[in-house]
């Protein structure tokens, strides 16, 4: 079988993770990877072991070599880089969110859509095996109806007022901080488990430190700055936020989301509440479903391929004892978009459980009615439909 061959652009943070995931597949070259400059391209390549450096993304989308286009960039460079990829020809891989806002995001799922390459968004908390078991019980009917759908995303790094990363320069990270950077994974997550929609929001933003020390130089998201020298930054976007749903199939939901809340590291939980049962899962316990009965005793399943639903099993890959995570998960949903892109990255040939623009695209108008509901003070936003009538009521993708 032929390799493919993969150039990324924007090694940053996640570079090295899309890098590794890609590493384990077997079948894809890493052709190389182009930052900011040359110099910081080849500093990073040496350093990850990535290939040829190129001066820029445009050198890199001229090379014949590359096949896919791995964007890692900045939010605010998602749709420039995105869509240049599109237009070469490339598949593409981006990191979420697909683009600093709506109207973006819009703008790319018709690209891809036109261009007729694979396009996917990397939420991939999709790719875990027992997200999948969960999956597979609501649709088949496991839980009965659902009737309310809840969880959190809560996390405590930006708990220091002297943190400060590009990710709260609305400029760089967008509108919203905490919904957009993580509020974003979990509604991915839920209406994909369920099935449904988020029709409508209602939600309470808050700025918790609305007052930042940032170092005299820029900081990379999630590094550590040792300068000594501050500066003081005024924060526009919500570190807490608080959100009221209402689905498509008549379910009830809520979600908070916070990033400045000691303990709480990649606190990530959504349960699901049936007529018949409900199922919970906690990304930092992703080897254990929790499954809750009214008449008979709660039980946990614990992640083994054996007792998996078949839809599910493909997504274990070590037996029962051995725990896989996060990485795993991204290795996953790496792996599907690859088999993807070597089925013709048509319509009918993307796996089920892999996400693409036109999710990135929804996602971008769920987080849009929230920020829009805040700003009307607090009152019920419906959340556009990004693919018009085509899209039946429920229907998974």
């Amino acid at each position: 079988m032929k390799k493919l061959g993969m150039g990324l652009v924007g090694p940053g943070f996640i570079a090295a993770h899309h890098l590794d995931a890609v590493r384990r597949l077997g079948d894809v070259e890493i052709i190389g990877i182009a930052g900011s400059s040359l110099e910081s391209a080849k500093k990073r390549a040496r350093e990850l072991n990535a290939g040829r450096a190129y001066a820029s993304y445009q050198e890199l989308l001229a090379d014949p070599d590359v096949h896919v286009v791995h964007n890692t960039t900045p939010n605010h460079l998602h749709r420039e880089v995105s869509l240049a990829a599109l237009r070469a020809g490339k598949h593409v891989i981006s990191d979420k969110p697909l683009a600093s806002n709506a109207q973006e995001s819009r703008e790319l799922f018709e690209a891809a859509r036109d261009a007729g390459v694979a396009h996917v968004v990397t939420f991939n908390y999709r790719g875990h095996a027992l997200v999948q078991q969960a999956r597979t019980m609501v649709a088949k009917g496991k839980l009965g109806a659902p009737v309310f759908v809840h969880g959190r995303y809560l996390q405590d790094w930006l708990t220091d007022e002297r943190t400060y990363s590009w990710r709260l320069d609305p400029k760089l990270g967008g509108a919203s901080s905490a919904l957009g950077d993580i509020g974003s994974h979990w509604c991915d997550l839920a209406e994909h488990v369920t099935g449904s929609r988020i029709t409508s929001v209602l939600a309470d933003l808050h700025t918790a430190v609305p007052v930042r020390l940032a170092p005299a130089e820029s900081t990379k998201a999630f590094a550590k700055s040792k300068s000594a020298q501050r500066r003081e930054v005024k924060i526009t976007s919500e570190d807490i936020a608080s959100v009221l749903l209402r689905f498509d199939n008549g379910a009830r939901g809520c979600l908070i989301v916070g990033q400045v809340l000691p303990g709480h590291k990649n606190d990530l939980r959504l349960e699901v509440n049936g007529r018949l049962a409900s199922v919970a899962w906690q990304q930092e316990q992703p080897n254990e479903l929790w499954l809750g009965q009214h008449a008979q005793a709660n039980a946990v399943l614990a992640k083994d391929p054996a007792t998996l639903d078949p839809l599910a099993r493909g997504y274990a890959h070590l037996p029962a004892g051995h725990p896989e995570a996060w990485a795993d998960a991204f290795r996953n949903l790496i792996a599907d978009a690859y088999d993807w892109i070597r089925r013709g990255g048509t319509p009918d040939t993307k796996p089920p459980a892999l996400p693409t623009f036109a999710d990135g695209y929804r996602n971008s108008l769920v987080i849009d009615a929230m920020l829009r509901s805040h700003a009307a003070g607090g009152v019920w936003q419906d959340v556009e439909e990004p693919l018009g009538p085509q899209r039946k009521k429920g229907k998974r993708g």
